[in-house]
């Protein structure tokens, strides 16, 4: 069906009006594009509405965030109480389980970010239960799971975790990173089945945010976190995954080189339909709540003095150069998880040494996270063709930034938090993505931050204001950019011959003051040019 849209700004032009056929963008203008829709045509009356092209998420996990919508959920709140209150209702709720799973507690709730074992021990009816962090780096469990994991003081920390202790060194009932699998290889393994429905799930939450293409960060995952692929591939085949999907493909940080011509078979495997695995995901370091993220210079304790540790490289950085290479030598993409600065620099490194080896191949690396940057790394980005893919809700204020953050890290790197503006102003080309279910997938928020460098709502100093970006370049980010980092070249703009992946906002957020950017909403969403979610007051 032909549609027209007319009556308002149509995003990156100063067209008024843009007429979809067969799918794709035939043209946008003024009164000249109104006199070529046939009879017949659908008109969509914009009323002074924006519209922009969909959104495209660059680093997402949809089937998680989907199968977590269906588990024992802890977002949305940062109170013990209320945690302990959902746990028991679902324990009550589903009294044949028997693992008490699901997750998104806040580190900012207990004492040093740690939850203790006993509070679960009271909710869970003596079933085991693992319920990880809203950053997925961190992981709660009670006594009964420690106990089948045989989890004890005598137990030594994984090479790439930690082991939350007590006083006298019995585990406290947290887990970090790597040893989050010494429980999570025991819990029963989700379906096949409640995985495609999980997919299904955040299919639909996506499309109502504006979402028409992601791309999702660990497919065929190992090193303790699960395989979603068999969704995708269900999908594809069945027709239901409606969006264009990039899968980046999950290096296992326990192997080498030996797993690439493995990774070459999956890439065959996975790439389907709208389904696309022509991406390596590598991820560099853990996060900095528990000071696993990889830095430059040493975090400091709770009295503000320097220790001896500086987070964790998970590849050794030397052989990181001669993985990308090689993988960027074989067409690969790779898509680098890099939250501290010097695992930031060892994957420009490795970038630089692919470039050297390979040359400039349309590959297109990007680097997710960038929680710090160190100002000599910042122009390498656009030297190296490298793109900054922003996760733009966690620049702000709160309390896992302000309380479990600011006071460990040295001053100097404090000061280097997600800059943003920085990377713009150099040159670097800008993605950006939710990290969903870590924090929220509505792009809205997020590039309501970019703006405002404060959540929605929030009654706080902007956090480090000089690295804010303008609304234009937020949504392009969110726009173009993605479409970029997701090898989606026929979308991302409202171009004549691009494909009709479109969202009508219920404002024009130009209109309006920045720090009502938040408030904006998504009242239609196309796929295609086929309508895929409407508000109720579209």
């Amino acid at each position: 069906m032909d549609l027209l849209f007319t009556g308002g700004p149509v995003f990156g032009t100063d067209a008024g009006a843009l007429l979809v056929r067969g799918g794709r963008i035939v043209a946008t203008g003024h009164d000249e594009v109104r006199a070529l829709a046939r009879p017949g045509t659908a008109v969509v009356d914009l009323a002074g509405r924006l519209l922009v092209p969909g959104f495209q998420d660059a680093h997402v996990h949809a089937v998680l965030g989907g199968v977590e919508l269906g588990q024992c959920d802890l977002t949305g709140t940062t109170d013990p109480a209320e945690y302990l209150r959902r746990i028991s209702a679902y324990a009550a709720a589903h009294p044949h389980a028997p693992w008490i799973v699901g997750g998104g507690w806040s580190m900012e709730s207990f004492p040093g970010g740690v939850p203790g074992k006993g509070l679960l021990d009271g909710v869970t009816q003596g079933r085991p239960a693992l319920l990880m962090n809203r950053d997925h780096h961190g992981a709660w469990v009670n006594s009964r799971a420690l106990e089948l994991a045989g989890i004890t003081a005598g137990t030594p920390d994984p090479a790439d975790g930690r082991i939350d202790r007590e006083p006298g060194g019995e585990p406290a009932g947290g887990l970090q990173e790597g040893a989050m699998a010494l429980v999570a290889a025991l819990v029963p393994a989700v379906t096949a089945t409640d995985r495609l429905a999980g997919l299904h799930r955040a299919q639909r939450l996506l499309h109502s945010l504006g979402v028409t293409a992601w791309q999702d960060a660990m497919l065929c995952a190992s090193n303790g976190y699960p395989d979603v692929s068999d969704a995708y591939l269900a999908a594809a085949s069945d027709g239901s995954l409606l969006s264009r999907v990039a899968g980046a493909l999950w290096w296992d940080r326990d192997r080498g080189a030996e797993q690439i011509p493995e990774l070459v078979e999956r890439r065959e495997r996975f790439t389907t339909g709208p389904l696309r695995c022509h991406t390596v995901k590598l991820m560099l370091d853990g996060v900095a709540e528990n000071f696993t993220a990889a830095m430059t210079v040493p975090y400091r304790d709770a009295c503000g003095r320097p220790t001896a540790n500086t987070g964790l490289s998970f590849i050794d950085p030397r052989a990181l150069r001669d993985y990308v290479t090689e993988l960027d030598a074989l067409g690969f993409q790779v898509h680098f998880h890099a939250l501290g600065d010097r695992a930031v620099r060892e994957a420009l490194d490795a970038v630089a040494a692919a470039r050297d080896a390979n040359g400039f191949r349309d590959t297109r690396p990007h680097l997710a996270h960038l929680q710090v940057v160190d100002p000599v790394d910042v122009p390498r980005f656009a030297r190296l063709g490298a793109t900054a893919n922003l996760q733009a809700l966690w620049a702000v204020h709160e309390p896992q930034m302000d309380d479990l953050t600011v006071p460990f890290l040295d001053p100097a790197l404090a000061g280097r938090q997600y800059p943003f503006g920085d990377l713009w102003r150099a040159g670097a080309r800008l993605a950006a993505g939710s990290d969903w279910p870590v924090s929220s997938p509505d792009p809205l928020a997020a590039v309501h931050v970019a703006v405002n460098r404060v959540l929605p709502g929030q009654d706080r100093p902007p956090f480090l204001p000089g690295q804010r970006l303008d609304l234009a370049t937020a949504l392009r980010a969110y726009t173009s950019g993605s479409a970029y980092a997701n090898h989606l070249d026929d979308s991302g703009s409202l171009t004549a011959g691009h494909r009709a992946d479109l969202v009508v906002l219920d404002r024009n957020p130009f209109a309006g003051p920045p720090e009502a950017i938040g408030e904006t909403r998504v009242a239609l969403t196309y796929v295609g040019g086929e309508r895929v979610y409407s508000s109720r007051d579209a």
